[in-house]
């Protein structure tokens, strides 16, 4: 076997007939647990081995998970990639409608809320379930652009038989998740599927660019909605006496008076009007605005910091991770992306710190990828104000860290597929 990946689509476009082949035998050997003729891409591989874990059915036909067309409707409404929609369409269907392809945009959780393209790809579309309010996340649909990309948070192509499911392999499709400017939750994906002969290999670079395009409208929209809100809280706040700021529902901050700034402030679930503790501010007295919230602090560090507390890395289950974080001025729980829980389980393990080039390597095994940890890091520093510092990368060392695993070590971040989570697992199986 060749050790290095076949790009199989760059080959596709050499010679069509040769990659098809060798896919398939690629595919094949590897459903039936024998050594294949080449590597599957890194990226296929790991799927693959998910798609095992999850018991998906290879030769499954035609069956399809979908949402009702009542909550497909209500996610239409309520997700904030509507809002950069005008911009996806303008960037892409054109494309879609030259070249026999199809766009799809979905949710988080690969749910396909509008699609566009070529009519008879759309008509081929149907036969195998890309239609609106159908679920292409992996576990329903498995190995697929959609799925691939929210399992891996990264831009993904599936070329023809690197689809786990046999009914997919005369497709090929590219998509690269969407996040949301002011808290960096995962949105959905941008889509381009077609045909895999007709499919062309500068696909997934645009329909990147396009995602990337939709973050930036999502991002100025936002800071136009906090321009407005600080036009709002300046006359407020002049004329308060105290400790107050003004935030957006995000908890992004439009202006503050008698306190060191902050770009945002963690909001709990069950924030709302009247007095209330918050866990980096103290007690509060919250006030609905126009668009945010006024909050008079009434108790709290000086410096809009916590005081030393505890905080609790819950890996435990099958649901999405979370960290528990407590002090003298109450508690409050965080949802964690996958991404975010591999950097803080890290974090957690290592209470020295590390680089962003040590993390990269831990997380993706690559220690040049420093800037994407930079990002991430900066992400999630916004989410947990007061929990981390950085020059390394560290929690607090007045915040006392737990991590509660799962009974079975080899349950520890299931879908990882970052070195450091991986060598926890071997170590903690190892007799």
């Amino acid at each position: 076997m060749e050790d290095v990946p076949v790009d199989l689509v760059r080959l596709a476009a050499r010679d069509g007939g040769r990659a098809a082949r060798l896919l398939r035998h690629v595919r094949d050997a590897m459903l039936a647990g024998e050594r294949p003729p080449v590597s599957p891409r890194p990226e296929i591989g790991a799927s693959w081995e998910r798609m095992t874990r999850l018991a998906v059915r290879p030769d499954r036909q035609g069956e399809a998970v979908a949402v009702e067309r009542a909550e497909l409707e209500h996610r239409r409404r309520s997700t904030a990639l509507g809002r950069a929609m005008p911009t996806v369409a303008e960037a892409l269907t054109d494309l879609a409608d030259t070249s026999s392809q199809m766009v799809a945009v979905t949710d988080e959780e690969g749910a396909v809320l509008w699609r566009s393209g070529d009519a008879s790809v759309m008509r081929r579309a149907e036969g195998i379930r890309l239609v609106d309010g159908a679920v292409w996340a992996e576990h329903a649909t498995g190995t697929n652009a959609i799925g691939t990309a929210l399992a891996e948070g990264r831009p993904v192509r599936v070329h023809a038989a690197e689809h786990y499911v046999g009914a997919l392999g005369e497709w090929t499709c590219a998509a690269a998740p969407v996040r949301d400017p002011r808290d960096g939750r995962l949105l959905g994906t941008i889509d381009v599927s077609g045909p895999a002969r007709g499919f062309h290999p500068s696909a997934l670079p645009l329909v990147t660019s396009v995602a990337r395009l939709a973050e930036s409208e999502l991002r100025e929209r936002h800071r136009q909605s906090v321009e407005r809100l600080r036009s709002v809280a300046a006359p407020l706040l002049y004329r308060m006496r105290g400790r107050a700021l003004v935030v957006d529902p995000h908890g992004w901050t439009a202006a503050v008076t008698g306190i060191a700034p902050v770009d945002r402030i963690v909001l709990p679930k069950s924030f709302g009007a009247g007095r209330t503790w918050h866990a980096t501010l103290g007690m509060c007295t919250v006030e609905p605005l126009p668009g945010g919230w006024l909050v008079r602090v009434e108790g709290g560090e000086p410096d809009g910091r916590p005081a030393a507390g505890r905080a609790v890395l819950d890996v435990s289950g099958p649901g999405r991770p979370s960290l528990l974080v407590s002090g003298p001025a109450g508690s409050w729980r965080q949802e964690l992306t996958p991404r975010h829980a591999e950097l803080l389980y890290v974090l957690a393990v290592h209470r020295s710190g590390r680089s962003a080039a040590q993390l990269a390597a831990d997380v993706f095994g690559d220690p040049t990828r420093a800037v994407t940890v930079r990002a991430e890091m900066s992400r999630v520093r916004r989410q947990l104000s007061g929990v981390l510092d950085h020059r390394p990368y560290r929690f607090r060392e007045e915040v006392e860290v737990e991590v509660v695993a799962p009974a079975n070590p080899a349950d520890l971040l299931p879908l990882s597929q970052a070195p450091a989570v991986a060598g926890a697992r071997r170590d903690c199986l190892a007799p």
